[in-house]
Formats: C-alpha cells, structure tokens, sequence
C-alpha cells in the first residue's frame, strides 16, 4: 500500500510538472489581422514565418500579444493609423492557416462594408517576441 501511495505522488508530481513546460515547435506560420470599428478598411499580412517561437502544452503560442502588439504600433506609427483592433492567427502548418484567413476574408468580403488592403512581408514583418520569465 505504501509503495502504491508513493507511485502515486511520483506520478502525480511528474504529470504536474510537465504541464507547465514549454515546447518549443520551431517554425510557427503568423498571419495578423488589424479592423477598426470606426473605419472599412481592414487589413492583412501576408503569412509569414517566425523561427524559434515557443508553444505551450495546449498548443498557444507564447508572446502572441506582443505580436499583435507590433502589428498594432506599425500601424500606428507608420500607418498613422490608431484605434485598430489586431488578432494574430498562427498554425504550425501554412495550408491550414491560408484556409483560416481566406475563410475570414471571404467573411469581409460578403458583408460588402469592408475593404481589404493587404500589409506586404516588406512593409511589416513579425519579429519573435522576446518572453519575460
């Protein structure tokens, strides 16, 4: 009974453990997204790739906000662009993401209120967030 208890400690310690690490996938596919409740344009990147990027167990990616947050400031500083709305979507396979950001242009489209413009891998490029521990 004694050695049953303590397997199940050991046991319960390692699945604890091991739900709180990161993994880190190597490259993650990053499509974002930036919409203003105030203005038709909305606009898109094009998909790119960020190298070394961390996912956590539940497969999020880590740091997702600063990456919406440097969409967010290139389109305010650059742009001159405020108040916008910006969504990172992320995919470890790029067919998958193409699919989504297709499905949600076509969303724009049909609504026939909004514009698309779409933001060039030259004018704006995600850069790997750098995670705080």
């Amino acid at each position: 009974m004694k050695c049953f208890k303590t397997l199940s400690v050991l046991f319960f310690v390692l699945l604890l453990s091991s739900a709180f690490t990161l993994k880190d996938k190597g490259q993650v596919y990053i499509a974002g997204v930036a919409a203003s409740f105030s203005d038709s344009i909305v606009y898109f990147t094009d998909i790119q790739t960020v190298d070394s990027v961390v996912l956590d167990n539940h497969g999020f990616l880590t740091g997702r906000a600063r990456l919406s947050s440097q969409l967010k400031t290139y389109l305010e500083d650059k742009e001159s662009l405020p108040n916008r709305v910006c969504l990172v979507y992320f995919s470890e396979n790029r067919d998958k993401l193409e699919k989504q950001i297709k499905k949600i242009k076509e969303k724009y489209i049909k609504s026939k209120k909004s514009y698309i413009r779409e933001l060039s891998s030259e004018s704006f490029k995600f850069s790997k967030p750098v995670i705080e521990e």
